[in-house]
């Protein structure tokens, strides 16, 4: 049985049978429509929706971002990332989304409870090829890396399709490749080739006939592919032509069949304010480019007072990352580490990657009769750890060697050579390794076994050529604290170490 749903009354109720619901649920998308369905139980009520009506007509508080949660559909079916970004279109508030440029990143991005996230082509561009964002990278160095970020996460990702690198065929080609890829949305402007980024000089768009094809070219590809993906559609013409060209595109655009809007490099409140009057009903994204954009940095909530759904921070973490980088090279080579609290630990990282989840899953398929289980969810450098074949344990003499793993307390009693060593004593002590900085600052204060030659040289690389073994004898038979060490490095950081 066939039945029209575009003539279905939004105010009454369809009574479908499952069959017929069945095929709602493997309509494709049209550029214009989405299908609510609820109460789903003995039939369905099913009433389209126009999704350029999806901007909530009331104001709603902004809330703290929350972790994205795939749900089931009434048939059991996945929430696939573009239906997942929709939902998010459809939530009240202004939803923010930091840019990522990588697995690592995008993973970050996830763990700190952001809904989704984005893809920044400037940011990808400086962390892949290591080059400003001026059109040096290419569509398939683009989908490569996003495919590693969407398979790093499982919130929604919108990428940076650029200009599409090309004509309108090129943007079906870009379209499809993102959609493979599991990008839950596109970003596509119309500027020239090569492209840069908006906020820099030089912006140069193509003409209105063409930037309006590539957006009807995406639309295209997307019902070709059978996908939901949401595409979003950017002018950079406010920057290179006027404030009333951007606009006049922005219209044209949402007449496209572009999901969601955004004029970039937006110059002012006011600006800005007359962007989200263009086509209110559908979507509006807000670029936030930090450090000193064209853009006026506002709050989410003031965002959302204005008109915006969406609202992008392209630059915080490739920005923090390279200052990171910065510091921690500028302290390497003064010849210490970075201080622990610009760093996080070891075992934090282990913890970030996916160590321990990797740990656990991995004994379910081991299958060696000898295993050795290794403490690996908070190791001590300081113990002895002996593993034994679990034949021992049921009174049995095994005949598999004992593993045992001599760490600094075995030293406490014998040298290295397995002989008594005067030496050895040292280890009951403990050294304290102090720097300050030339500011007057302190930069570090901690304390290791003395004995933990090599950790201290870890921590502190400048006292690698010194012979502390040499220090420390000469101090072995002496009661109470003493400085070993007292000296400025190359810096200008003056370093202590006392044994206590």
């Amino acid at each position: 049985m066939n039945f029209n749903l575009q003539s279905m009354n939004p105010s009454s109720s369809f009574v479908a049978t499952r069959d017929q619901a069945l095929s709602v649920f493997n309509h494709p998308f049209s550029q214009s429509h989405s299908f609510l369905v609820s109460n789903f139980k003995n039939g369905s009520f099913l009433s389209p929706i126009n999704t350029h009506t999806r901007r909530p007509k009331t104001h709603t508080s902004f809330t703290t971002p929350k972790r994205f949660q795939p749900i089931t559909g009434c048939l059991g079916e996945r929430n696939t990332p573009a239906k997942a970004l929709r939902q998010i279109l459809e939530s009240p508030g202004a939803h923010q989304g930091p840019a990522c440029f990588d697995g690592l990143s995008a993973k970050l991005v996830e763990k700190a409870g952001f809904q989704y996230c984005f893809t920044s082509g400037f940011s990808i561009s400086a962390a892949r090829l290591g080059l400003p964002d001026t059109g040096f990278i290419s569509y398939g160095e683009m989908v490569d890396q996003g495919q590693q970020i969407t398979q790093a996460v499982s919130i929604p990702v919108i990428g940076d399709g650029d200009n599409g690198y090309g004509n309108a065929m090129n943007v079906k080609r870009t379209v499809k490749g993102y959609i493979r890829a599991g990008f839950a949305g596109i970003i596509l402007e119309d500027q020239v080739s090569p492209k840069a980024c908006g906020h820099t000089q030089g912006r140069k768009v193509v003409s209105r006939e063409e930037a309006v094809m590539r957006i009807k070219a995406a639309v295209d590809a997307r019902k070709e592919s059978g996908s939901d993906i949401v595409i979003l559609a950017r002018t950079d013409s406010r920057q290179a032509l006027s404030l009333e060209e951007s606009l006049w595109r922005s219209r044209a655009f949402a007449d496209a069949g572009a999901d969601v809007l955004f004029i970039d490099a937006l110059s002012s409140k006011e600006e800005m304010k007359a962007f989200c009057e263009v086509s209110p009903l559908v979507p509006k994204m807000a670029n936030m480019l930090e450090g000193g954009g064209k853009t006026p940095i506002l709050a989410p909530l003031e965002l959302e007072e204005i008109g915006y759904k969406l609202v992008a921070y392209p630059l915080s973490l490739i920005g923090v990352s390279i200052r990171a980088m910065q510091d921690s090279l500028t302290a390497l080579n003064g010849g210490r580490i970075p201080p622990p609290g610009s760093m996080p630990s070891f075992e934090e990282i282990k913890e970030i990657l996916g160590f321990n989840n990797y740990y656990e899953e991995e004994k379910r398929y081991a299958t060696s009769k000898y295993q050795l289980y290794a403490d690996r969810e908070g190791s001590n450098a300081y113990s002895i750890q002996r593993v034994r074949d679990d034949s021992e344990q049921r009174g049995q003499s095994p005949q598999d060697p004992v593993v045992e793993v001599i760490t600094p307390d075995v030293y406490t009693k014998y040298g290295a050579d397995g002989s008594r060593d005067p030496f050895s004593g040292i280890w009951s002590r403990t050294l304290r390794i102090k720097i300050t900085g030339r500011d007057g600052f302190e930069k570090l204060d901690v304390r290791v076994p003395a004995g933990f030659l090599e950790g201290i040289t870890n921590i502190v690389p400048a006292l690698g050529g010194v012979n502390l073994k040499a220090l420390l004898d000469d101090a072995a038979e002496e009661v109470g604290g003493k400085v070993l060490l007292d000296f400025n490095d190359t810096m200008g950081d003056r370093i202590q170490v006392f044994l206590e």
